[in-house]
């Protein structure tokens, strides 16, 4: 063993004694130990944190045991996250027949005054707004209280349902009360012009693809799109639309009659694409023409 002579050598040429070599090589032999538990204790800290030992099969041994170890963690792990579930969307609750106070007009209410309103006769000489019978309706809305009933709970409920009469170009508004069930009062105005319907912007936009004067708009729906417009009410979006009356600068002729008439002018836009600029025609729905400002 030339470590060992070689030790017993380099005492002896010290001239140490023997009790003295014996002392360090019990003191060399435990640091030896140590050195040995260190290690080990360090490989059992690697089969823990890596995934799998180096040479381990898969049968047994120890990376069987770092396997059911990895697989025991990624199912707690899996317990402890949260799995997301489908978004529910809950029913709206019952509408009932008929609200309270100010609360807005139900379903069955809207329909209510809408058929009481209609339910006269001199409306079925009106016209609306693509020229058939009966009156363009243009909207339904819950009515102000009278003065004396501001203060009041139990004030009757009202609605105000407007139209649009094309025959002779008349704003109607008539007042139902919803606990009665008649029409309490008629207003019928000239020269008035509330908002476009989307209804009429879409005739309006009819008019002026059939008029001459609609060959830019198609024009540009084509270089937009590649393709013919046939149907604006499919093709292009009319939420954007103006009510036109007629000043002292308007070109007198076919545009003179706006406000008297019910005139409006588009802002189009195509599906999912740009605008169109059709903002020097004017459509006359009263009229059914198409005008050219400038």
């Amino acid at each position: 063993m030339p470590n060992q002579w070689g030790q017993k050598n380099f005492f002896r040429r010290r001239g140490l004694g023997e009790d003295v070599r014996k002392i360090v090589h019990r003191h060399l032999g435990k640091m030896v130990a140590g050195a040995a538990i260190a290690v080990a204790g360090t490989a059992a800290m690697i089969g823990i944190t890596l995934p799998g030992s180096a040479g381990a099969d898969d049968s047994g041994g120890a990376g069987s045991g770092n396997q059911s170890a990895q697989q025991a963690a990624a199912q707690g792990q899996g317990k402890d996250q949260t799995v997301a579930q489908p978004g529910v969307v809950e029913a709206a609750p019952a509408e009932g027949a008929k609200g309270k106070g100010r609360d807005p007009l139900t379903d069955d209410e809207l329909k209510r005054v809408e058929r009481i309103a209609l339910n006269r006769p001199s409306f079925g000489a009106s016209k609306n707004v693509e020229g058939e019978r009966g009156p363009q309706r243009l909207g339904v809305d819950l009515a102000e209280p009278d003065e004396n009933e501001v203060d009041d709970p139990n004030a009757p409920r009202r609605a105000d349902v407007t139209y649009y009469d094309y025959k002779d170009d008349s704003l109607v508004t008539r007042t139902v009360n919803l606990d009665t069930g008649k029409v309490e009062r008629t207003d019928t105005q000239h020269g008035v012009q509330p908002p476009i319907s989307h209804d009429e912007a879409i005739e309006a936009a009819k008019l002026l693809v059939a008029d001459p004067l609609g060959a830019g708009l198609k024009a540009d729906y084509k270089d937009a799109t590649g393709k013919e417009l046939t149907a604006p009410e499919q093709q292009l979006i009319l939420n954007t639309s103006m009510v036109f009356r007629a000043t002292s600068g308007t070109p007198s002729g076919d545009l003179a009659d706006c406000g008297k008439h019910r005139c409006v002018r588009l802002f189009p836009k195509v599906k999912n694409g740009a605008w169109i600029d059709t903002r020097d025609f004017v459509i006359d729905l009263s009229a059914r023409k198409v005008g050219k400002l400038g």
